[in-house]
């Protein structure tokens, strides 16, 4: 997925058209799910591998977030330090 995408150089602010708007709160979600899950992994109560999808999870929406807005045409928004 990344070959279709051009290298970061920048931070992106959550922009590009719905489909992208929708899959960057899903990958919000999904980060709030990641802190939660990151006291059980170091406490034992789950599988450590839990951990690591859910941080897999949110990188895949990340892309997918990019994906979308440059297959709508949309240009990403770069932040800007005020």
């Amino acid at each position: 997925m990344d070959e279709e995408l051009p290298q970061l150089t920048n931070f992106i602010l959550p922009s590009g058209g719905q489909a992208s708007a929708f899959l960057h709160v899903a990958r919000s979600t999904c980060r709030r799910a990641e802190r939660a899950v990151v006291p059980l992994v170091q406490s034992g109560s789950v599988h450590t591998d839990v951990g690591v999808f859910m941080n897999r999870l949110s990188d895949y929406l990340f892309t997918a977030a990019r994906i979308a807005a440059k297959r709508a045409g949309k240009e990403e928004v770069c932040y800007q330090k005020s």
